[in-house]
């Protein structure tokens, strides 16, 4: 149960930004006892597999946080993100074969999935709200939210690992934020149609 909670919250944060739970998962199997990855998935803690986590994810800090440029990364990060919620939340299922999760053990392409499927639903509501974000704040908003969902990411990826229990709560949070963001993305879009209807020529 708790390896399926962790899973469920590592692909969650994933979705907001794919590098930095993997970033953790692996520094933290490296250095503490607080992940233990199965063979498998030990190059998650291998050092130039950090080093490139770690380069990408600075890159991603920065590029995520330019309006436009924010934009053309969501589209690149469209099957980045997902990959990365499927190999966290598969990584943090198959270590629970350590602790003899029968069934975790008997569906390995379950974790895959899920984590796919999570970080996938994430990402789309983050990349198709930015755009509304940037438009309506000219721009000015993109750097604001970058930063919360950066934060988010790594709070949401700790909680994960430390407090299992707690990634329900987080997710109900994040559901409510997500729905406040569709319905602002929809009246925009509403907004936008009148006007071009309204618009003589």
């Amino acid at each position: 149960m708790f390896a399926a909670l962790t899973g469920l919250g590592l692909s969650t944060a994933a979705g907001l930004n794919a590098y930095i739970p993997l970033l953790l998962v692996g520094v933290l199997a490296r250095l503490t006892d607080a992940v233990r990855l199965p063979h498998e998935y030990a190059w998650l803690s291998d050092t130039w597999v950090l080093a490139i986590v770690a380069v990408l994810m600075i890159a991603e800090f920065v590029l995520d946080k330019v309006p436009v440029v924010d934009h053309v990364n969501d589209m690149i990060q469209t099957a980045v993100r997902p990959a990365a919620g499927g190999v966290v939340f598969s990584a943090t299922a198959a270590a629970a074969k350590i602790d003899n999760s029968a069934w975790m053990a008997e569906h390995p392409a379950v974790g895959w999935l899920l984590g796919i499927a999570v970080a996938l639903t994430v990402h789309t509501i983050k990349a198709t709200a930015r755009p509304v974000v940037n438009a309506t704040t000219v721009g000015v908003g993109a750097p604001v939210v970058s930063t919360v969902e950066d934060v988010g990411s790594l709070g949401m990826s700790l909680i994960a690992i430390f407090l299992p229990v707690l990634v329900v709560v987080a997710l109900a949070l994040l559901a409510f934020v997500a729905w406040r963001l569709i319905r602002r993305v929809r009246r925009y879009r509403a907004a936008r149609r009148a006007r071009a209807a309204a618009s003589p020529g």
